[in-house]
């Protein structure tokens, strides 16, 4: 059995939703990028891959939600 199709303002809270944490996610990650940059030009080399690592899980993540939005337009 097929789900009823979603009204408007439905579809708008869920792509408001998803539009929050992808902004949260960017945020992160330019957070990310500026720390591990000061770290690693302070001498510090041993955060460059768990930040690496970090940065492709976000990365992952708003794959992940474009994925989502674009199910939900079919």
């Amino acid at each position: 059995m097929r789900p009823s199709p979603q009204t408007r303002s439905q579809r708008l809270s869920i792509i408001y939703g998803i539009l929050s944490v992808v902004v949260i996610l960017v945020v992160m990650q330019l957070w990310l990028l500026t720390a591990t940059m000061n770290a690693f030009l302070g001498g510090n080399h041993n955060v460059v891959w768990p930040a690496a690592l970090a940065s492709v899980t976000c990365l992952g993540l708003n794959v992940g939600l474009l994925r989502y939005l674009v199910q939900l337009d079919r």
